[in-house]
């Protein structure tokens, strides 16, 4: 019987976004900068409502742990991404690779049910204001937040499980800028028929119900402002709604297109784009949607910057003195 030596990989090279070297100082640059706008206004915004007590409120604690999520999604990719524009080694090992999605699993899990709790929050608000304290109060916010980060630990948890299922002993180059899971399905010399499925049946149902809870609650919200006697408050309030589904669209769509459309394993870089749009612009435009849109924040922030302002002035006319 002829034995095999099948060398079994166990490091990684991420191709990234490009291999000419004249786009590289470029691309850096852009997404350097991105990053540090997406994790002070992330950063910010957390840092806001758990100092401010007028904010410590349903929606503002949703809203806190959606920065939280959107800086930790930041955080898991983009430093190993900004890293590797100018890096000669770009192997990650295997371990690394898994704990990479896993972060990023845990996260995006979470961050699905918690824009479907938020749809619902933001139903009761508008559709019963009269008892939105006995229908979401911050005992159910507290609950619905925790489910969530749970899911997203359990969901990414049987990814992982089913990972170590596999062995990589073809090409070792991993055509992405992170360590997602289907280019790992691609490497693997194992036929992923299981781990596919799992991840159709297990993501395509988060979405499904995420998306259907968001979707319901926005229908009954738009069907409420409809009705609405003033013009201009309807006006104010399609605005705002229009900017948080731009969000939510962009999100479940490129989550969606990612990891539920036919041929998954399907080689190529149409992976990269919808990667961008869910990892590094939504964290990025999330705090500009749903902060600086509304006032109440603005007011508080307004209140801080102020106050600073105040204080200042007067050790300036004490020290004078």
């Amino acid at each position: 019987m002829a034995e095999e030596n099948n060398t079994f990989n166990t490091e990684f090279i991420l191709e990234g976004f490009t291999d000419h070297p004249d786009m590289k100082p470029l691309l850096f640059v852009v997404f350097f900068i991105i990053y540090l706008v997406t994790m002070v206004g992330n950063l910010g915004l957390v840092a806001l409502i758990c100092t401010e007590r007028r904010l410590h409120t349903p929606m503002y604690i949703f809203l806190g742990n959606l920065a939280v999520i959107d800086s930790c999604c930041s955080c898991a990719i983009t430093p190993k991404m900004l890293v590797n524009f100018f890096s000669e080694n770009r192997m990650v090992s295997l371990y690394e690779c898994m704990a990479q999605f896993y972060f990023l699993c845990t996260v995006e899990t979470a961050d699905c049910f918690l824009l479907a709790a938020m749809a619902y929050d933001r139903y009761v608000a508008i559709c019963n204001p009269l008892q939105y304290h006995t229908m979401m109060s911050k005992k159910l916010c507290v609950q619905l937040t925790t489910g969530a980060y749970i899911a997203g630990n359990l969901h990414s948890m049987i990814h992982v499980g089913l990972l170590f299922k596999l062995t990589f002993c073809g090409s070792n180059h991993i055509n992405h800028f992170y360590c997602d899971i289907l280019p790992l399905y691609r490497l693997s010399c194992v036929e992923p028929f299981l781990n596919e499925l799992v991840l159709f049946v297990f993501s395509g149902s988060i979405q499904v119900f995420t998306i259907g809870s968001v979707l319901i609650s926005y229908l009954y919200i738009l069907f409420t402002i409809s009705k609405m006697k003033s013009k201009e408050g309807r006006i104010k309030a399609f605005s705002t709604c229009a900017s948080h589904f731009l969000s939510v669209s962009l999100f479940y769509g490129s989550l969606f297109f990612m990891y539920i459309r036919p041929n998954l394993l399907e080689e190529g870089d149409q992976d990269i784009p919808a990667a961008i749009l869910f990892t590094i612009v939504v964290p990025l435009l999330n705090p500009f949607i749903y902060s600086l849109r509304n006032k109440e924040v603005i007011n508080v922030l307004k209140k801080i910057l102020m106050k600073k302002a105040s204080q200042e002035s007067f050790k300036q006319r004490t020290s004078v003195a």
